[in-house]
Order: structure tokens, then C-alpha cells, then sequence
């Protein structure tokens, strides 16, 4: 018998000190981020700092394909709740232009200046702003703080309205933190301030998935075990609820390398994420 706890809950999740060469991130990603913005600004095919409610965070980007949009993306940045912004990520929605899909990715409020209750309306918003702007079926995904947003707006209890969760096709959940009990016992409760009352109320893995619900977790092979847990965890429960899940670990991929295939039109994540690998 094999017996499992954690005594460091602060190393357990903490990604760039247990990555070889992890303080390149996030640097790494600013340069490609920028020059695709500006790449498709020239083509006439961004929209950005579009308002999605009065919060001086509350914007969101827009990228469009080179014909009318198949559907909606929707990726929602990581980084714990309290670091980051949209401009990191942008280079990431190229796998799913080249698919013929429109990409938004919004910016949030973030703690201690807001509540992880707060965040989730604030991206319900920009969700549903956007989906005003494209039609179409709409796909959800996040990294890390941001795959436990996307997963929130499916759950029974999502700020999205009836019409809009019609719309929701598939949600893919990348290295997502679903059970947010945990991060109680860490540093970063300081800024996070999560209670009891509030990880009941805002952890995917202790809800129920809205109708119709089909969700992937995803994670690299070489995160962190508690990653690697949270990713089999939700998935595990919601298919004893009814939704239709799947779970993934990608082979010798890291916690900031995991989201890289998303800039690749023919990577399985991005086709995952877009149905393409099953018909619905």
C-alpha cells in the first residue's frame, strides 16, 4: 500500500520553480502575442480592447478568420487569478483562425481587487457580449485559473443565460484548477481569499454540470501532480453526473508549454476543441 499527502501545498502548485529554464515564462510568450496582433490589425482582422462591461480589466480582443466565422472561440488567460492579461495569449488563437472559427480573449478583474466569484460573471459577460458579435456554436477554453473559469460557466450554476448555454458545444479545460479547496492552505490565499463558503460555491469539481455538458482536461504529462489530479478530478465526477467527458495528459508537456498546440490548425488540442476529431 501506498500512502499520498502533501505536506507543501505552496510547492505543490507552483509551476515555474519546478520547470527547467520556467523563469522564460511569461516573456516568452509576449513577442509572438504582440506580433500576431499586429499581424492581423494590418489584415484588418482584430478588434481590440472591445468593452465588455465598466471594470477598467473588463475588455476583451477579437479575432476574426479570413471568411465568416464557422463559430466561436473563447480562451480565458491563467495565472491564479492575480497576474496576466489577454495580450500574452494571442498568438494562440491561430489554430483555430486557420480553422475558419472567430477567437475572443478577454481580460478580467483581478484578486484581491475582485473575488473569483466576481471574475466568473465578469467572463460570463464578455461571453455573452462577444456572442453577440459572432454566430454560431461556441467553444470555451482556459488555461490553469482560466480552465477553472470556462468549466464554471458550465456548470448548473453558469451567469450564462438559456440561450446562450444552447450554444455552448464544447469546453476544454486545460490544466485547470476544479476544486479550489486546496489553494486555501497556500501563499496565494492571501490575495485569493478563498473560504469555505466560496469553494462550494465557485469549485466545478463540487457542482453539477449544466445539460448537456461535454467537457475535455487536458494536461501535460510533466506538470505538477496536483495538476495532473485536478485534471482527472473533474472529469471523474462529471461523468457520474451526466456529462459527456474526456480526459487527456499530453505526453512530455509542461504547464506552459501545454497550451502551445492551440496555435497549430491541425494539433490535437485545437481539434478537440473544435469537434473536429467527432461529429456531434
Amino acid at each position: 500500500m501506498i500512502e499520498h499527502s502533501i505536506m507543501d501545498w505552496d510547492n505543490a502548485y507552483a509551476n515555474g520553480a519546478n520547470i527547467p529554464g520556467g523563469d522564460r515564462w511569461p516573456d516568452l510568450w509576449v513577442k509572438p502575442a504582440r506580433l500576431f496582433r499586429e499581424t492581423l490589425v494590418d489584415d484588418g482582422r482584430a478588434r481590440l480592447d472591445i468593452e465588455y462591461g465598466t471594470g477598467a480589466r473588463n475588455r476583451l480582443d477579437l479575432f476574426l478568420p479570413t471568411s465568416a466565422p464557422l463559430g466561436l472561440v473563447v480562451f480565458v488567460h491563467g495565472g491564479f487569478w492575480k497576474a496576466l492579461d489577454k495580450s500574452f495569449w494571442s498568438h494562440l488563437a491561430a489554430g483555430s483562425l486557420a480553422n475558419g472559427y472567430a477567437v475572443a480573449m478577454p481580460s478580467y478583474t483581478l484578486c484581491p481587487d475582485a473575488r473569483i466569484a466576481d471574475i466568473t460573471k465578469e467572463i460570463g459577460t464578455a461571453v455573452t457580449r462577444v456572442a453577440e458579435m459572432v454566430e454560431g456554436p461556441i467553444m470555451l477554453t482556459g488555461h490553469s485559473a482560466g480552465g477553472h473559469l470556462v468549466s464554471r460557466l458550465v456548470s448548473q450554476t453558469t451567469p450564462l443565460a438559456d440561450t446562450l448555454k444552447r450554444r455552448v458545444r464544447n469546453t476544454v479545460s486545460i490544466s485547470g484548477v476544479h476544486d479550489l479547496r486546496p489553494l486555501m492552505k497556500t501563499a496565494l490565499n492571501k490575495d485569493l481569499r478563498i473560504d469555505e463558503a466560496e469553494a462550494a460555491a465557485e469549485s466545478p469539481a463540487l457542482l453539477h454540470p449544466m445539460e448537456d455538458a461535454r467537457i475535455t482536461c487536458w494536461v501535460g504529462s510533466s506538470e505538477r501532480s496536483e495538476f495532473v489530479r485536478q485534471n482527472a478530478l473533474l472529469a471523474n465526477i462529471w461523468t457520474g453526473l451526466g456529462a459527456s467527458t474526456s480526459t487527456v495528459v499530453e505526453p512530455d508537456r509542461h504547464h506552459f508549454d501545454v497550451i502551445d498546440g492551440l496555435a497549430n490548425a491541425d494539433h490535437p488540442l485545437t481539434r478537440n476543441l473544435l469537434g473536429l476529431h467527432a461529429s456531434r
